[in-house]
Order: structure tokens, then sequence, then C-alpha cells
């Protein structure tokens, strides 16, 4: 054995621990690491301290490297122990080495030709653990740096015969404290902290930094095994908890549990935490101690996962334990087999999937031609705002993109608030599984519905209707309306028996609209690609559909582009240019020349449709408040939304307001009614409303709107309703989600004054992207940015495949985005970091920039 050590001592400025506990979230969530596949990984788990990790390791290492029936011409082992305290004293990395280094020498006695080299190092440790392992003594007055980098190396070869066969075990301790204490109060006490990002970064460099070259795609002797510290839910340095701090990686697992008595709940305990956070635990592990804790842990299994029992350990250690891992060969060998397998399952699975995906499945709002198998996006997990993608190349590899299209705009949770919902729906199942809704109340249902009415529903709102996704909301808010206007208009009779007038009741919309796919919602929504003959053979457009002015940035510039029915010599002085967005939003545009023409216009044209159609009624304003989804991310002008809402709300036309995609904070205030300025009479909500994890709608309705459904005889009432209507998970989520977007404790994105989101999109960057040559206009509004590409003929429009290849090139940048045609747009969640937004936005002009030149 070759020891030998270097110190490298260097001073760091780290934040107050108040301070860094209220960044812990901020950091860990803002980590995505990238995890090979070309070998087997996994984490080795435990449901305490101090009942085996170090061991299963060790054994397990042996087993790769030293086991007969494992021997191949050349197999590397790395063994990672990110977190270590009690060092030098104790180091769970130089157990492994030495143990190794031992069973090495004596097992190779006798049998093949055997080569192997051993070596062990820590790479970063706090100043009293570097000067315990140095062995001199701080001098008097000495102060310690806030952090300190330390390298340590032992290295160990032995050679029996220069034969074929190899191996090479690498030991590395990335962070290492002297107290032996939990990780969290060590990095307090020694005043070196480490952030969740910093380790997670470390990590995710050894892992595949120190395996680089040596592994081969079919080579599937070399393995890396990760071994955590204290118990599942025991705290990293920064106090998260390790089962959420490893969480980016979601390497599988082997559970080290407890023989002992009160063993089997905590070893359960363990697993279930592990499960809800989307882990794979492919065995448990534990000492034998007599109880037989095995056979109520398989029946509670039920066979899913494999259950090894180990040797009982003894006390002395004299011979370094040799004789116990001979004893227990047999068990790691077994478990190394499983371990192996159910990698190569997994790579398997991962492998076939997009072929099996295009043979039986049918996607929706996609053309399978244009989809070959190799641009199949095979999605292993998400980590909050990250996707894990499996890469095959380069032996695979799962790689992290970013959901920048908010999985159709549904993704709210950071990495954060997706573990508070997995733990909320999980309770949500265990107490209700689902229960019925009409008549009854439980907890969720009624704690939900009093959040969206004191919230998104605050001042005009006092009753909240559920369903199950958007298009349902849309289609019991067209009833509730229809009911209202019937009965305001005197067309149809709702409190007598006599027989009233029947008209043909249409509504009035916006062109570009988009409400939904269900029948009754395409009806209410302007002809579009989604609408014609060869998708919906029924469709006849019962609506009165006004064009609508809309607002974009083009080289740096607010500009309100006016439909081409409005331009006329009235409206040639008339200001169209603005300088910011708050004067786009601002009240004071209500007495403008423009609101004016807004106010003619509409009143023109209403007297145009009556005419047209005397025999038909408005029976309700259905529009998308500010932003048109689907139809292209249009800004629609908000001034002549507020003109347009009054002038129906005079003509005595119920006023629909479609949040399905604005509310909640999308477009940076929980409601984009505080945007208009105005307040609807039924408004739809849904994707955001349950950080996008589970489906859920809600119709709000003022008490007038309510009243009318009201009476003595049950057919006066709203007969609609869902199986899943108010199904309690669904309104947990609900009740978690608004409660942690609101919160400036859980959301730091919330301003404390107002409830609005900051500004998460970088102006500088905005403006350089308005002002590149290829782009037609930029909107950028609370999680929202969109960029139209300048395009034209079949280059342009909903079915145009012009912005494919940007795409794709974004998609190898880590962002995953799917376009609209032409328009191709980013959107975060009310969560999301602006340091992240300007990283999105950076990759995107990058991309602009090498996208074309301008055309001659």
């Amino acid at each position: 054995m070759l020891p030998f050590s270097r110190f490298v001592l260097g001073h760091r400025s780290i934040p107050s621990l108040r301070h860094r506990r209220r960044q812990r979230r901020l950091l860990s969530i803002s980590s995505s690491p990238n995890v090979p596949l070309s070998h087997p990984t996994y984490m080795i788990w435990a449901s305490n301290t101090s009942l085996g990790k170090t061991l299963v390791s060790t054994g397990l290492a042996s087993s790769f490297l030293l086991s007969r029936s494992s021997y191949a011409e050349h197999r590397k082992l790395l063994y990672l122990k990110p977190v270590q305290t009690g060092f030098p004293a104790d180091s769970d990395s130089h157990f492994v080495f030495s143990r190794l280094c031992s069973l090495a020498s004596l097992r190779s006695s006798g049998g093949p030709s055997l080569s192997f080299s051993a070596s062990n190092s820590v790479i970063k440790s706090s100043l009293p653990a570097a000067i315990a392992l140095s062995g001199r003594n701080s001098l008097p007055g000495e102060r310690i740096p806030a952090f300190c980098d330390v390298s340590f190396r032992e290295e160990s070869k032995f050679l029996r015969t220069a034969g074929t066969c190899s191996a090479e075990l690498v030991c590395e301790t990335l962070y290492a404290w002297k107290e032996a204490v939990s990780p969290h109060l060590a990095a307090e006490r020694e005043n070196c902290a480490v952030p969740d990002s910093l380790l997670v970064e470390m990590l995710e460099k050894h892992l595949t930094a120190s395996m680089e070259g040596v592994f081969q795609k079919e080579s599937k002797q070399d393995f890396c095994i990760v071994e955590t510290a204290g118990g599942v839910a025991s705290p990293g340095p920064s106090g998260t908890l390790q089962c959420d701090l490893y969480r980016p990686f979601r390497l599988p697992g082997v559970l080290v549990g407890d023989g002992r008595l009160g063993g089997i709940s905590g070893t359960i305990s363990a697993y279930e935490s592990l499960k809800l956070r989307g882990y794979d635990i492919v065995a448990v592990v534990f000492e034998d101690h007599g109880l037989v804790n095995e056979v109520p842990l398989l029946s509670y299994f039920r066979n899913r996962v494999p259950i090894f029992v180990l040797p009982s350990i003894p006390l002395d250690m004299s011979n370094d334990l040799v004789d116990w891992f001979n004893d227990s060969e047999a068990v790691f060998n077994s478990l190394r087999e499983i371990m192996v397998s159910t990698f190569s399952e997994r790579i398997q699975r991962l492998n076939d999937m997009p072929k099996k995906a295009g043979d039986i499945l049918w996607w929706p709002f996609t053309q399978h031609k244009l989809v070959p198998e190799a641009s199949i996006t095979v999605i292993d997990s998400r980590c909050g705002e990250n996707f894990a993608v499996y890469k095959d190349r380069k032996g695979g590899s799962i790689t992290q993109q970013f959901d920048a299209c908010a999985s159709w705009w549904t993704q709210g949770p950071d990495a954060a608030l997706q573990i508070e919902l997995a733990r909320e729906l999980g309770y949500a199942a265990g107490r209700f599984g689902h229960v019925m809704f009409p008549e009854n109340v439980y907890e969720p249902v009624l704690e939900c519905a009093e959040l969206l009415l004191e919230g998104v529903g605050k001042g005009w709102a006092a009753r909240s209707y559920f369903s199950d996704n958007g298009s349902t909301a849309i289609e019991i808010a067209l009833k509730m309306a229809f009911r209202k206007f019937c009965n305001e208009n005197d067309v149809l009779p709702v409190r007598s028996n006599t027989v009233g007038r029947c008209f043909d009741l249409k509504v009035l919309a916006l062109n570009g609209s988009y409400h939904g796919d269900t029948l009754g919602a395409m009806e209410a929504q302007a002809p579009s690609s989604y609408t014609a003959f060869i998708q919906q053979p029924w469709y006849s457009g019962r609506g009165f559909f006004l064009d609508p002015p809309t607002v974009s940035i083009c080289n740096n510039m607010w500009i309100v582009s006016l439909p081409a029915g409005m331009h006329s010599g009235d409206l040639y002085n008339v200001v169209t240019t603005y300088s910011s967005r708050d004067e786009i939003f601002h009240k004071s545009r209500d007495k403008s020349d423009l609101a004016q023409a807004y106010l003619s216009y509409i009143s023109e044209q209403l007297v145009s449709f009556s005419d047209k159609e005397p025999s038909v009624q408005i029976g309700a304003l259905i529009v998308e408040p500010v932003i048109q989804g689907a139809g292209g991310m249009l800004l629609i002008d908000p001034l002549f939304q507020r003109v347009l809402v009054n002038e129906c709300r005079g003509k005595k036309i119920p006023i629909i307001f479609d949040e399905v995609f604005t509310g909640f904070w999308r477009l940076g205030v929980e409601t984009a009614a505080e945007l208009l300025g105005c307040v609807p009479d039924i408004a739809c909500f849904a994707k955001l409303m349950t950080g996008g994890v589970i489906p859920l709608a809600a119709t709000l309705a003022t008490e007038a709107v309510f009243d009318l459904f009201t009476g003595d005889s049950k057919l006066n009432a709203l007969l609609h309703g869902h199986s899943y209507s108010a199904h309690a998970m669904g309104c947990t989520a609900a009740t978690k989600a608004i409660k942690w977007f609101k919160d400036p404790k859980s959301n730091a994105n919330i301003l404390s004054e107002g409830g609005l989101l900051k500004e998460l999109w970088d102006p500088e960057l905005v403006a350089r992207i308005s002002s590149h040559h290829s782009v037609q206009r930029v909107v950028a509004l609370g999680t929202v940015f969109v960029v139209e590409l300048r395009a034209e003929g079949n280059n342009a429009g909903y079915a145009s495949t012009y912005t494919r290849g940007l795409i794709m090139k974004l998609r190898e940048d880590g962002v995953y985005m799917r376009p609209l045609g032409n328009v191709i747009y980013l959107m975060c969640t009310p969560l999301t970091l602006p340091s992240t937004c300007r990283g999105l936005l950076v990759k995107l002009l990058r991309r602009l920039q090498q996208f074309g030149e301008p055309s001659s």
C-alpha cells in the first residue's frame, strides 16, 4: 500500500445559516444533473443510521470485483460517498477501500490470475477535518475559513500474476466534516456549508468523469455505488432531506432495512418515503437478528421486492470481517445478479419504448407520419420543471430537459412542491379514495372552493361548480350563461309554467379563440384548423366572431395591430405604439381615442350581425382574457376586451372568461381579470389549478347565476355532472398548489405587495430577440414568452413545420418545446427562478442567430 496525502486549504465566503435555509429550496430545484446509463449505478439507502450500509457496499464491491463468477477482462467499481461526517476517525470510503484490499489479497490466492488496484480519495472537507487528518494542531487564534478544499488520496496495488483479469476499485468521498453528527449540524458547527446545487453538481461530475473512457456499452460488470449518510430522511448538509436532495438523479436503489425489534415498521416507512418520491427500489437487505423480520416484510411487499438476509455481524472486527464477508458471499452474489439484470431490463425497456409507442399509441395533435422513431422523446421521469429524458447514445444516458411548454400549460410545481403534492395526493387517496359529490361535503372540496372564491373569484364569484377538465368547464359555463340570458331577456320562462319565446342562441367570441375539443366547446369558437370539416363535420360555429386587435413587441416597442376591418381615416392619428407593457394595461387608455374607436367598431359589428340574422340572439360573450393560447399565443389588446365586456354587460349579455390557460399566475397575476380591470359573470379554471399533476376544473359563477337554477323542481337544476366531479385528490392538489403559489415563503417570485409575480424574462434579452431579423413579433408576460417567426406561404400557420429544426436544436440544448406552427413559445412555472428564464432566453437567442440569414 502506498498512502500519500495532499492538502489545499482555501477560503470561500458562505452566507449565514438562516440565509442558507431560505435559499435551500431555490438551490436544489435549479440542479438538473445528467446520469450515464452505460453501466449500472445504484444508490444505497438505509431505514436508519448504523444499519450496515457500508458493509453492504463493501460486499457488493467484493462480489463485482472479486467473485469468480464475475471475472471479466476488465472491471471497475466506483464507490462514491457524497457526504461523510466523523472524518477522519470514521471514513466509509476508507472502510470499503481497506476491506477490499484485504479480501483481494486472500481471495486471489489459488484462483485465476488477477490484477487488483484500489484507490481512496477525499475531495473536499472542512478545515477541522483536514487538520485532524494531517495530524497537526490548529495554531492559537488561527481563523477557521468558511470553506476549505482538501484533497487526500491513498492507493494500493496487488498483482498475483500477469494474467488477463484485472479489477479496479475507486473510492471517493466528496465532502467530509469532522464532527460525528448529522451533516447539517456538522456543516453549521464547522462553518463549512455546501449548497444543494453544488453537491448535486459535484456528484454528477464524479458519476461521469471517474468512469469516462472505462465503461463499454456491453460491459455490464462495471458498476457504481453511491452510498447515502444516515437514514432515508436524514438531512443533508443544507438541511434538505437526502431523499429529496438526490431526487434529481432518481438512481435505482437498494434499501438496507432493519432486522432488529421495531425494524419492520422502520423499513416499511423508509421504503414508502422513497416510493413516494418516485425512486425504484430493487431489493431490501438487512442483518439477521433472529427475529425473522423478512416474513412480515415479504407479506407487505407481496413479492414485488426481493429481500436478502445477511448473517449476524460479529462484534470483533479484528480480522477485517473477512470471515463474515466470506459467509455473506452467496447473498451478495445473488443481490448483484438482481441489480445487473434489473439494470439490463431497464435499458431494454427504454430502448424498446419508441418503437412500441409508434406501433400502438395515438398521440393528440400529432401527424404520426411526420414523427420518425428517432425523434420520439422517452421521458423516464420528471423532477420539478425538468424532464429526465433517455438518450440512446454513447452507451445511453439520462439527460435533463426543461419543460418549456409546461406540459400543455399545466405544469406548476418545482421539485419541492412536486414532493408536497405527491404526499398530499397519497393522503387524499388513503383517506378518501373517491367519493361521489352530489349532496355530500368533505374537507378537500370545501377548502378548495373557499380558496377559489377568495382568490380568482374574489369580489364577484359566489359559487364553484367542479368538473374534470377545461373543455367541460366551458360547456358548463355556456349552460349557465344561456340560462341567465334567457331569464333576463324573457326568452324562456324559468320560474313559471307558461311557454315563452324561443330563439336561436349563439355566442359572441373572437377570431383565433379556442375553448376546448368537446363538441359543445368547439361550437363556441371561431373556425380554425381544429374545427375544419375533416376534424369535426358537425361543426357549425354557433357564434359571431370579431377580429380583435393584438399587441406584441417589435424592435423593443409595444405595438397594437388593428384588424383589417378597423382601419379607417378616423384612426390615422391614433396612438398604437407604446414604450412599455405598463402603458398597454393602464386604465388611462379608457379615455383615449382608440377606446372610442373600439366602441364604435364593436357597436357597428353587433348591429350588422343583428341585421343579418334577426332571429338569432347573442346568449353569451366568451373570451380568453388577455392571451389566446392555442390560437397562436396572441396577446389581445386589454383595452379592446374591456370595452367589449362593458358593452355586452350593458346589453345584458352574460360574460364568460375562459381562464383555463390564463389563471393562477400564468400571466403574472392570480387571475387575468386583474389585468383587464373588469370581472365576468362566469369563469372557468383548470390546468395550473392543481399544479398540473391531476385533472380538475372549476366553473365559478355569481350568486345571481346560481339563483336561476334554484326552484321547486329538479328540472330547474343544472343537470350536468361527471363521475370525478370535485374528487378529493384533485381538490387536495388544488388547495396545496394555490396556497404554495401565493405564499412568499414558498414562492420567492411573489411580490409581497399585490401578490404579483416579479418579472421573469430579462428585458435586455427580450429586446434583442424582438429585434432579430427572423422574428415577426414577441410577447413576454408572466410565465409566457412567445416568438412568431417571419414566414410566408406554407411556412406560416398552424400546419407549418417551419420551426421543426429550431425546436430539435433547442431540445439538444436541454429545452423541451412544442410549436404552434411558426409560433414558438417558452413557458415556465410561477416558481421558476428569473435566472433560469434568462438561461432559456440565452439558448433561444443563440439558436435564432443560427436559424437563418436575412432574406435579400
